[in-house]
């Protein structure tokens, strides 16, 4: 089947709730999988305090077509 508007629609709408949830508990995952060391726990403080809230506004303001244009453009001249 192809897709229909109302799929497209759905799926990014659920998209930038899926990526802030797989942050959230690959962080909250994290200190568990390594052995204790003294640089894992400000390394979670930081991903908490710094990296959601900043991924966050990213991601809900893709949606916008004029900052997904100028990040488009910013990637190519950094890149090529």
């Amino acid at each position: 089947f192809p897709p229909s508007a109302d799929q497209h629609k759905a799926f990014s709408t659920c998209l930038p709730y899926l990526t802030m949830d797989s942050l959230c508990v690959s962080t909250a995952v994290l200190p568990h999988l390594k052995p204790l060391s003294p640089y894992v726990d400000p390394l979670v403080e930081v991903l908490y305090s710094v990296m959601f809230p900043a991924v966050n506004a990213l991601i809900y303001s893709m949606r916008n077509q004029e900052l997904r244009d100028a990040l488009w453009k910013l990637a190519q001249w950094t890149l090529f």
